[in-house]
């Protein structure tokens, strides 16, 4: 078992370098070993290209080798035909004679139908190995196909006395080093998301600085069109989708999305964002629609930034949380606290 986890390790650092690049496909990496030694590798870049799978047996030089080698990935390979051919037949077609596998795909297309037709065409499956880790690593695509909603993080920076700005008035409460990790944070997510008062009060921009990466879809949640089209959200530099109750109508990036006034926002807004396909989420503000997400307990993760010497006495109260954080980072003079809920049994 230690072996199949030394390759299978190795085949989620491949899969991790397509983060923030796969949706909606998942994130997936493979390695060949032949021997004891690893003759192949390949990962999933972007959805329309070649599996991890595929571009692990192409990059191997001498094919006769795969008739006696193991394949390792991440995660079940496909069964079905879809932009590519399925990957388990590519895995048979080569002869390859033994599939370690780290998560099932929870697909409705897949589940089980990839070991299915590996086993019939008599290849040896090993499954499980690593299944917590790779689990994580696609837990955006399987809370997307198991809840049939985005991955949700809820994010905010506050003072050490609990208060998200200064006296009412926008405050420069991260320091530089969390704000790049916020912005890696933009850059893994497809999506984020903040309110009307947010956008008047700060005119943010949403977009990623201090990371590179592919910014993320912008969500604006105005549901009376306050918001004038002079403000950053409305630059070329992302998509952004405005919700709102008045119009339906797309125009350059901008898509203004109607929802029923008769109806709660947050259901609508977490079924449309599962019909277009969207698999994660960033919650970041303000302080009304994070607790709107909170008290309907529609979060995975919660992402504090607490500036551990910064006392601000007075301004917008941050959500306040009764859970124990799962786990803590010192980013000098800031703390990241994060919440996860599945670690914390809710």
């Amino acid at each position: 078992m230690q072996q199949y986890e030394k390759y299978m390790r190795r085949a989620l650092q491949l899969a991790q370098k397509a983060i923030g690049n796969t949706y909606p496909n998942p994130l997936v990496g493979s390695v060949i070993v032949h021997q004891d030694r690893i003759i192949g590798e390949g990962w999933h870049h972007k959805a329309g290209e070649a599996h991890a799978e595929v571009n692990a047996i192409n990059s191997v030089k001498d094919k006769e080798l795969l008739k006696q080698s193991t394949i390792y990935v991440t995660l079940e390979p496909c069964a079905h035909y879809g932009k590519t051919p399925p990957c388990a037949l590519k895995i048979i077609e080569m002869g390859i004679p033994k599939v370690v596998i780290g998560s099932l795909d929870p697909h409705d297309k897949v589940n089980g139908k990839g070991i299915s037709m590996l086993k019939e065409a008599g290849v040896e499956v090993v499954s499980g190995v690593l299944k917590e880790e790779c689990d994580e690593l696609n837990k955006r695509f399987f809370c997307y196909q198991q809840k049939k909603r985005p991955y949700l993080i809820l994010k905010w920076a506050q003072s050490v006395d609990g208060f998200m700005d200064s006296n009412f008035q926008p405050y420069a409460i991260s320091n530089a080093l969390s704000q790049q990790v916020n912005h890696q944070l933009r850059a893994h997510e497809h999506a984020i998301l903040v309110g009307t008062s947010t956008i008047l009060h700060d005119n943010p921009n949403l977009t990623i600085r201090h990371y590179s990466g592919q910014n993320p879809i912008r969500v604006i949640i105005d549901k009376e069109l306050k918001i004038p089209e002079s403000f950053k959200i409305f630059n070329q530099e992302a998509v952004t989708w405005i919700f709102n109750r008045k119009i339906d109508k797309e125009e350059g990036n901008t898509w203004w999305i109607k929802i029923d006034v008769e109806q709660e926002v947050l259901p609508q807004l977490m079924d449309i964002l599962y019909q277009q396909q969207v698999q994660s989420l960033i919650v970041e503000g303000g302080a009304a629609t994070l607790s709107h997400f909170l008290k309907s307990e529609l979060w995975d993760e919660i992402w504090v930034f607490e500036a551990e010497d910064l006392v601000l006495h007075q301004g917008t109260k941050a959500p306040e949380l009764k859970y124990q954080p799962t786990s803590v980072e010192i980013l000098k003079d800031n703390i990241l606290k994060k919440y996860k809920k599945d670690n914390l049994g809710i």
